[in-house]
């Protein structure tokens, strides 16, 4: 029995899966392959069951976004080791291997990420994860290979392994034990940062993540929500609030939450000077939400909540005021 199950998520993904459907049937002998689907009305399950006959349909009787689809058609799947994978992912010869390698000799990790590098610009790293992500103080993501903006060529500089903080949702391997452990996705988020909260909650629990560049895997970015997108913007804002409320000590709860509700003022005007009013308004009603999700959310803080869960005392302040564009 084949031990890690390859699940790419779809909603009215067609095209998307007929551009890179074959290189994960091509790279993918060690892994049985599952297209989860959230309701596409598209030609997408047609496409499949005619181009690809082996891959097992999971069909989802709604659009459940990221993080429920995943956890909804996860139910159904019982291999050892998930590999979650975007639609818009070209994965490369043996990209199993290593993932598999570390699971099965090292069993204090449960989640690990491959090098993601940009499908458009193949010589650099990608947005969504790169070689691997952090989190500062206040709860910004970051990544080696991308600051904020700034997005690194692969000069072989993170040709590594090493423990990471979060694993970016593009290319998500995780314990089946793991996931189920934590309940899976926090299905409140819909999507964007789930993951890093998802990392977060394995973290606090004693579990480690780990990346590895003998894995590489290459990544569109933005097929499915863009960052011009204003709701992808109240995703992140309100997505990041969620997941301190969760996970941050009882310590630094308050003062963090309220340093960041500032600093998103300060991304809202940031927003008004260069004449992006929906986005800044996308900040307002992810405030708004935030606060309507805010008791449902303590009530979800049932695991100690770790004090060494930041690499960077502020991350924000490094890149903006001091000018450092590259990860130390």
């Amino acid at each position: 029995m084949k031990k890690i199950a390859v699940v790419i998520l779809n909603w009215n993904g067609a095209k998307l899966l007929e551009q890179f459907l074959p290189s994960i049937m091509a790279y993918s002998d060690k892994a049985n392959v599952y297209v989860a689907d959230n309701a596409s009305t598209d030609n997408s399950i047609a496409f499949i069951k005619q181009q690809f006959p082996s891959i097992t349909i999971i069909q989802n009787d709604a659009n459940y976004g990221f993080a429920n689809g995943y956890n909804s058609a996860l139910q159904q799947v019982e291999e050892e080791y998930y590999a979650l994978v975007n639609s818009d992912i070209e994965v490369t010869e043996n990209w199993l291997n290593p993932i598999l390698s570390i699971f099965d000799s090292e069993s204090t990790i449960a989640i690990i990420q491959p090098k993601i590098l940009d499908y458009k610009n193949k010589e650099y790293f990608e947005y969504a994860g790169a070689a691997g992500g952090f989190i500062d103080k206040y709860g910004y993501p970051y990544c080696r290979g991308r600051l904020f903006g700034t997005i690194e060529k692969d000069n072989g500089q993170y040709n590594d392994e090493l423990e990471i903080f979060w694993a970016s949702g593009a290319c998500f391997f995780i314990r089946k034990e793991i996931y189920r452990k934590l309940n899976g996705f926090d299905g409140d988020f819909f999507a964007h940062q789930e993951e890093i909260d998802l990392c977060w909650r394995a973290f606090n629990l004693g579990y480690k993540a780990k990346y590895t560049s003998k894995s590489v895997v290459y990544h569109v970015g933005g097929a499915t929500l863009n960052e011009s997108n204003p709701k992808k913007t109240l995703l992140n804002f309100r997505n990041s609030l969620l997941m301190l409320t969760k996970n941050l000590p009882e310590n630094k709860l308050f003062l963090i939450l309220f340093a960041r509700l500032l600093l998103d003022g300060v991304a809202g005007i940031q927003f008004i000077l260069k004449g992006k009013f929906s986005h800044c308004w996308a900040i307002v009603k992810a405030h708004f939400y935030f606060f309507l999700l805010i008791n449902k959310t303590l009530k979800k803080r049932n695991a100690p909540q770790l004090e060494n869960y930041y690499r960077s005392n502020s991350i924000v302040y490094k890149y903006f005021v001091k000018s450092g564009t590259v990860f130390e």
